[in-house]
């Protein structure tokens, strides 16, 4: 659970969820995943398997909600100190991961959950397909699209600017 715990937090980040809102979910899908524990070693891909149970409450929680507002989510204390302890500029680290977020949250569902599964999750093209529902193929082309999207996308001219040094 404690070797899960961050990347499901951060994948609930990237998906739209507000920190809180994040740890609050890593928790439920842990806590489902300890109850059916059972289901969780028989399953083929145990990390699909709790990827998808973080899909599956996140949509339920959408569900129930009203979202007619969505707070800013400022940078954690954490995020801060570890900034910190490497050196590094906490407002430069601040304004790229406000990007991020930022070019993240203008994709649609369906392609932003492609991109924070494959890319930040460290899924392969078969355990996205299977957490999705969805057919490998579905995923290479949601993957594509986001990525001409998140390539054009001016919030992000800060990071290509810095990979092209």
């Amino acid at each position: 659970m404690a070797a899960r715990w961050a990347g499901l937090v951060r994948a609930a980040v990237l998906m739209g969820a507000d920190l809180h809102a994040a740890e609050d979910l890593a928790q439920a899908a842990l806590v489902d995943c300890h109850r059916r524990w059972g289901r969780v070693q028989l399953a083929q891909d145990s990390a699909a398997y709790v990827h998808r149970i973080l899909i599956n409450r996140m949509r339920a929680s959408r569900r129930r909600r009203w979202r007619s507002e969505v707070p800013t989510d400022p940078a954690t204390q954490r995020d801060l100190q570890a900034t910190l302890s490497a050196g590094g500029d906490v407002a430069e680290s601040v304004s790229v991961a406000h990007g991020v977020r930022e070019a993240l949250a203008g994709l649609p569902l369906a392609q932003r959950q492609v991109v924070v599964l494959r890319h930040f999750c460290d899924l392969s093209e078969q355990q996205t397909a299977d957490v999705l529902d969805v057919a490998p193929g579905t995923v290479k082309s949601r993957l594509s699209r986001a990525m001409t999207a998140l390539a054009a996308d001016p919030r992000l001219v800060p990071l290509r600017t810095e990979a092209e040094r």
